[in-house]
């Protein structure tokens, strides 16, 4: 998923912009609100990390030319304020969420996950879901892959289904949690893990090894090992 980062802060630059790629991101990173607009102008990108104070162009002014030119990706503001008028206002200008400075590094790649999660059109069903050629039926809770052909149980498939729409993206723990067990919070058991090792030992059963595993993040799944 390629992310626009647009922070003039060198330090805070280059420390979200190393987590994400260490994550699995594709980000760009520019120091004005004229070199956003010029990326976006020449780029498609996923979802944006806008700082609000920028030299020149302010980030309020980004999202209001961005918003006008319907040009918007799903965006979270960052700044150093804070209040709660700061906050509406950048919520108002467009951002779909507002961190504030100082912030934890997964807390922005959870709110950034959720926002272009959100923006991400939701399939109908899991008909006819597909990365490559690794294929689900959601008739017979099977995954085909290349010639061959395995019936998965209900957590493992609504498990593999997740990461399939969200291929090449970082799935949470928290996220998954949520999607497959219905949990608004997380519990102490590795509920998730088990369950993963087990679909992975399934797809193995295929030839197909498309799962990553990013510690203390989440998990990816990558189109490319499903060709």
């Amino acid at each position: 998923m390629r992310v626009l980062v647009v922070e003039d802060d060198a330090v805070i630059a280059d420390h979200i912009t190393a987590c994400l790629g260490t994550l699995g991101y594709r980000p760009e990173r520019v120091a004005s609100g004229e070199d956003a607009l010029a990326a976006i102008e020449r780029q498609r990108f996923s979802g944006m990390v806008l700082d609000r104070l920028l030299p020149g162009m302010s980030g309020i002014e980004v999202l209001a030319r961005l918003r006008a030119e319907r040009r918007l990706p799903p965006v979270v503001m960052l700044s150093a304020l804070g209040t709660v008028k700061d906050r509406i206002e950048g919520l108002a200008a467009g951002a779909d969420d507002y961190l504030a400075k100082p912030f934890d590094m997964d807390e922005l790649v959870a709110r950034l996950n959720a926002v272009t999660r959100r923006a991400a059109p939701t399939p109908p069903s899991d008909t006819g879901l597909a990365v490559g050629r690794l294929k689900l039926d959601p008739s017979s809770h099977s995954v085909l892959f290349l010639d061959r052909t395995i019936e998965l149980n209900r957590k493992q498939f609504s498990l593999l289904a997740h990461l399939m729409r969200c291929a090449d993206r970082l799935v949470t723990r928290g996220m998954l949690l949520e999607s497959v067990w219905g949990y608004a919070f997380t519990p102490t058991t590795n509920i998730v893990e088990s369950n993963m090792s087990r679909l992975r030992a399934r797809l193995e059963e295929l030839g197909c090894d498309p799962i990553d595993t990013l510690r203390g993040s989440g998990y990816v799944l990558r189109s490319e090992r499903c060709r």
